[in-house]
């Protein structure tokens, strides 16, 4: 279409100022564009106004805009009394209240108000594009223009097709987003879109693990922070920061709209601690108690002081034993035979599998058997599960030894592929499903993740740097072990992993 984004006259509409209207406005204002805000709540939008330019004044002083640059911005920013006040806008952002009817009756009403090539655009983060536009007469002018909060901050939108969206529309949306800093990714009208889809693996396999009772909540967190993945907060710390009365609707949602795929599947508790009101940070209590706004924490469990004589490691002639092995000699007398000695106890570093099944197929006792994941290697904090009936005092000898270098050393029961390992791998095999669905390119699903979640790597980064072999065969062993589709390995993942390519790849 003939719409000239680069022109000073093109002017964007933002209807609802509340904190999602108030950053996309922001951010308009200083990528150039004229702004109009409105809001049908009385003061609201004078109060974004007010902040809007606190914002941009604050950018002043820290130097990284001019003030001549802050002043033109300003002046860029107005309020109207109405939406007939939006005739002249090239483009109208709706950021309001997450339903369906009212939005369709916004889009409905612009329609007789606006030019025939303006764009429509939704923030909505749960509601379907396609369903919105429904109700317009020229859906194709219609698209999804997802930003995440704080907008100014997190410089990612999803741009979002609905159906009947028109290919000019998303090109100039991608193009508006680059002008006010943020990168835009392209994704199809699907439940969560693309970063709250792609988001459900850390969520949902950790509250499994909770539910599964292999570990504590602040073990989860710990291990997945600390032990080489390098999270800057674990699922439960992030739920209590979103609130569970956010992240919990979310969860059940996509759920739901994906009726009831296995792999978003959430866990009941999730919905007994949201009726406990049990929100997280905002209320002082969630899956931490707070104090002074800051998470309370159990103290790390002491470390034994006894050392085995020495430890058989097995089996021999996989890398993991050996990354093990290597690790071990250091600090005790290690054992790589066929069978372990009387003296020593035994440890194993399986991929998917748990500790138990291990010791019983390499025909070791169980009762002096450890497992230890080393995934992310072992320079990180290590985690050691034991078999359904390990003994305490070999338990105790595996946590002295694993920390004898002064590491920190998290302590779990018996699970098909640990904490890490069964996050990683979902996570992993949920973004290469969404590449599988054609959802999103493989360039557009890292780099949304990326940036909308803060994630150390994107979850194909993650498969390629750590070795989709090594993905496949955790998700292998966990669907043989619980027989539950939720860890059915993704076709695409499958397929570049037999043939030993990146994630990245596409489809010929």
């Amino acid at each position: 279409m003939a719409q000239d984004v680069n022109s000073p006259h093109y002017t964007i509409g933002v209807i609802g100022t509340g904190t999602m209207g108030r950053g996309i406005a922001q951010i308009s204002v200083a990528g150039g564009f004229k702004v109009k805000i409105f809001d049908s709540e009385k003061g609201a939008a004078q109060k974004a106004e007010e902040f809007i330019h606190r914002m941009i004044k604050r950018s002043a002083e820290k130097g990284q805009i001019s003030e001549i640059e802050a002043e033109a911005a300003n002046a860029r920013l107005n309020i109207v009394e109405s939406l007939a006040d939006f005739a002249d806008c090239s483009l109208v952002i709706e950021a309001i209240v997450e339903n369906l009817d009212i939005k369709r009756a916004v889009f409905s009403e612009l329609e007789g108000i606006v030019a025939e090539d303006t764009i429509l655009a939704s923030n909505t983060s749960s509601l379907s594009v396609t369903q919105i536009a429904a109700g317009c007469e020229k859906p194709d002018r219609v698209a999804g223009y997802h930003y995440f909060n704080p907008v100014p901050l997190l410089k990612v939108v999803e741009v979002v097709d609905g159906q009947m969206t028109a290919p000019w529309v998303v090109d100039k949306l991608g193009v508006i987003a680059r002008k006010c800093g943020h990168e835009p990714v392209r994704t199809r009208d699907t439940p969560g879109f693309l970063v709250n889809h792609a988001g459900r693996g850390l969520y949902t396999e950790g509250a499994r693990i909770l539910a599964e009772g292999i570990a504590e909540q602040h073990q989860v967190d710990d291990v997945l922070r600390e032990g080489g993945a390098n999270f800057r907060m674990g699922p439960f710390e992030l739920m209590d920061t979103t609130g569970l009365d956010v992240s919990g609707v979310v969860m059940e949602s996509i759920y739901e709209q994906f009726y009831h795929e296995p792999r978003f599947k959430p866990q009941a508790f999730i919905r007994n601690r949201m009726a406990a009101g049990l929100y997280g940070r905002k209320v002082g209590q969630g899956f931490y108690p707070y104090e002074d706004n800051r998470k309370v924490t159990p103290d790390e469990v002491e470390v034994p002081t006894d050392r085995p004589d020495s430890v058989w490691v097995g089996p021999e002639g996989h890398d993991s034993t050996k990354l093990l092995a290597d690790f071990l000699k250091d600090h005790v007398e290690v054992e790589t035979g066929a069978k372990p000695s009387a003296r020593a106890i035994c440890m194993v570093a399986p991929l998917g599998r748990d500790a138990t099944m291990t010791a019983i197929d390499l025909g070791i006792e169980a009762e002096r058997t450890v497992a230890v994941d080393t995934l992310f290697g072992l320079d990180g904090r290590r985690t050691m599960m034991t078999t359904s009936v390990t003994d305490e005092g070999v338990r105790d000898l595996a946590h002295g030894v694993l920390a004898g270098d002064g590491g920190k050393v998290t302590v779990i029961h018996d699970s098909p592929g640990f904490i890490a390992q069964r996050v990683i791998a979902t996570i992993v095999n949920i973004s290469a499903e969404i590449a599988q669905m054609r959802i999103a390119t493989p360039v557009d699903i890292n780099k949304a993740v990326k940036l909308g979640l803060a994630y150390p790597q994107g979850p194909l980064e993650f498969g390629d740097t750590l070795g989709l072999g090594k993905i496949l065969a955790i998700l292998t062993a966990m669907y043989d072990f619980y027989g539950d589709p939720r860890y059915r390995p993704s076709p695409w993942l499958t397929r570049r992993a037999r043939l030993g390519i990146s994630l990245m790849t596409p489809e010929a």
